[in-house]
């Protein structure tokens, strides 16, 4: 696995414009995982997921 300072990075989407609530996240091609942090807090540790789990917690999100 690739270690998360060696990853690129990069804001979601589903983030907001005013700064307060931002979520980054980076592709692992190689594990085929998706590495997902708090971009105010990057040294945090960080989720990791498939990207199977990813799109289903966007559309879970969506739903709301």
């Amino acid at each position: 696995m690739n270690s998360p300072e060696n990853l690129a990075w990069f804001k979601s989407s589903y983030s907001g414009g005013g700064g307060g609530e931002c979520l980054e996240v980076a592709q692992d091609q190689r594990e085929l995982t998706l590495h997902i942090r708090d971009s105010k807090n990057p040294s945090l540790p960080h989720l990791t997921a498939t990207p199977a789990a990813w799109a289903a917690f966007l559309n879970a999100y969506a739903r709301r």
